[in-house]
């Protein structure tokens, strides 16, 4: 019985020595081993085998583990505590379910019992076994694509470009290590929720698909924290959602070639954004937000923007209603919500809820106006809007107030 992935052992005399350990993992094959003399089979025990020792390090486990640490089992992690001797066998970037598996065994032996999958024998590992920890794969045609078996566990990188695929591979995305995603040049029209279940994807290619939208749940997923480009270029998609202002990792987005009419008007809270590229698309208007960006390159070539509204757009109601009151309540007072609190549908107003000038809230009472922005104050490098030669651009703001659209009237001139 083998498990193939990185291991550190760690002693837990180095402390009191005043060492530390390397903190980091070694490419390795766990492997569940019986020696069986002509007299009676000995107990199990786990040997652990590196390309730089094949014939491997032995530890017994009988009645020998302290403690197992299987908190982070399902992103491939645990730590085996041994008492004699006293180290810490720290295990990483394991496929889940063989972890499960592996770690099953392992308690069957600790406490004497029978295991009932084969037991290896004490020989030393090929060299083959450690070709399976490829980290990276790039497929480019139909017929080197995989149908009859998996994907390699152990991948960071995939690309599976010109493959003709009309929906992602629900095997890509048993892939825990997976670090950058490349479904470029086929056919997907939707993509699943589960993708937002690869927890240290950090890139995401969709460039040249079928799609018409993203999804809030995406938006909602662990990419919050990990994703940091995005290419959905060349695709479908008319509008992305508020909520995907959410994913604040995005240092780079493409979204060429797809049929924006509109981006997220919450834009302004992706701050680490540095990459944005939206050309030929259908935008008639920035959002106010845009302004809070700070970008080292911008192109919004061949977009439709509008020449800005002479006058503006009066939505204000006196008196207020309820359901406006308490939105700028919650918003203003930055009072927590969610959808175990409060009905969806209200989360949804108040996700959707416009940022006046002044910083306040507003519902469905405001004022809206127009004015021009020169894209050079939001980015470094600035890709020319039309074959005049412009960086101006209309963008929309919104007023709390008479008062205050008022006190910002210079703006809009």
């Amino acid at each position: 019985m083998k498990l193939h992935c990185e291991v550190e052992v760690v002693s837990r005399h180095l402390p009191a020595l005043g060492l530390r350990n390397r903190g980091k993992g070694t490419r390795a094959v766990l492997s569940l081993c019986q020696q069986t003399p002509r007299s009676h089979p000995l107990p199990a025990c786990l040997l652990i085998s590196t390309l730089k020792d094949k014939r491997g390090t032995r530890y017994e486990l009988k009645e020998n583990i302290e403690q197992l640490f299987t908190k982070f089992v399902d992103e491939g992690k645990a730590t085996v505590r041994l008492k004699e001797p006293p180290v810490d066998i720290c295990l990483s970037k394991a496929n889940s379910s063989s972890l499960k598996g592996f770690l099953s065994a392992v308690r069957l032996v600790h406490r004497g019992c029978d295991v009932d999958a084969p037991l290896s024998t004490l020989t030393p590992v090929k060299t083959s076994e450690f070709e399976k920890f490829k980290t990276k794969m790039v497929i480019t045609s139909k017929k080197d694509y995989p149908l009859s078996k998996n994907f390699p566990y152990s991948l960071e990188h995939l690309q599976t470009s010109y493959c003709g695929l009309v929906r992602v591979d629900m095997r890509m995305l048993c892939l825990k290590n997976l670090r950058k995603l490349d479904l470029s040049h086929n056919h997907i029209k939707k993509l699943p929720a589960t993708i937002g279940d690869l927890i240290y994807l950090q890139e995401l290619n969709l460039n040249d698909n079928h799609l018409e939208s993203f999804s809030v749940t995406l938006c909602h997923s662990t990419l919050q924290k990990s994703l940091r480009r995005l290419d959905l270029s060349k695709n479908k998609i008319k509008a992305l959602p508020v909520q995907f202002c959410q994913l604040r990792e995005l240092t780079d987005i493409k979204l060429d070639d797809n049929e924006l009419i509109r981006l997220p008007f919450k834009i302004g809270q992706l701050t680490n954004l540095r990459f944005l590229s939206a050309a030929r698309n259908k935008l008639p208007f920035l959002p106010s937000e845009f302004k809070n960006l700070s970008l080292e390159y911008l192109d919004l070539f061949g977009n439709r923007f509008e020449q800005p509204e002479a006058l503006p757009v009066i939505m204000l109601q006196m008196p207020l209603t309820l359901l406006e009151y308490s939105a700028q309540t919650v918003l203003n007072n930055r009072i927590p919500y969610g959808s175990h609190i409060i009905p969806f549908h209200l989360c949804e107003d108040l996700d959707t809820a416009k940022t006046c000038v002044c910083g306040r809230f507003c519902l469905s009472s405001f004022i809206q106006g127009t004015t021009t922005m020169n894209l050079h104050s939001v980015a470094h490098t600035v890709v020319l809007v039309d074959n005049m030669g412009s960086t101006e651009v209309p963008v929309i703001s919104y007023f709390c107030s008479l008062g205050c659209y008022v006190n910002s009237s210079d703006m809009l001139k």
